[in-house]
């Protein structure tokens, strides 16, 4: 049998660290599904439909990965895609804090799916979608956070004046 895992996220953009999560996780599990969040509690910069073909379009050299987009309770998202496991990335104490917090919530309400946690590569320990999108917008350099077409998505995206 092969597991399924779910790497859910707003993904906004997509960074190098995020890339680096669903690689390692495309190595563990026999399929990583990247569930890209609608966001209803977030203003994102990029709409669901932007969100998803970034991801697909870095993603796509993976056979193991697909995107799918999600609302309501990631919980629900995994039941319905038969997922055993998951993914979810942890740069620091901060977020390790949050996260424990989440994976216990989502043990209380689907106890046979497990949260595996990895840490980012320590090139891209530090880089968060949020700070990616305020050095941009203020005409900041970000090329070494995101994958060229990302980078190339976001110029034009913050050009365009949304």
């Amino acid at each position: 049998m092969s597991t399924i895992a779910v790497y859910p996220g707003t993904f906004d953009p997509l960074t190098l660290g995020h890339q680096d999560l669903i690689r390692r996780g495309a190595a563990l599990f026999g399929s990583v599904i990247v569930a890209v969040a609608t966001a209803h509690h977030k203003k994102t910069l990029f709409s669901l439909e932007e969100r998803l073909d970034m991801v697909r379009e870095v993603v796509a050299p993976l056979g193991n990965v697909s995107v799918l987009p999600f609302t309501g309770l990631v919980r629900d998202f995994a039941v319905a895609h038969q997922a055993k496991a998951m993914l979810r990335g942890v740069r620091s104490v901060t977020d390790f804090d949050f996260e424990a917090q989440l994976a216990g919530m989502n043990r209380a309400l689907a106890p046979d799916i497990e949260t595996v946690f990895l840490t980012p590569d320590g090139r891209y320990q530090f880089i968060s979608s949020t700070l990616v999108r305020e050095i941009a917008s203020l005409q900041g350099d970000v090329a070494q956070f995101v994958a060229p077409s990302v980078l190339a998505r976001l110029q034009a995206k913050l050009q365009s004046g949304k």
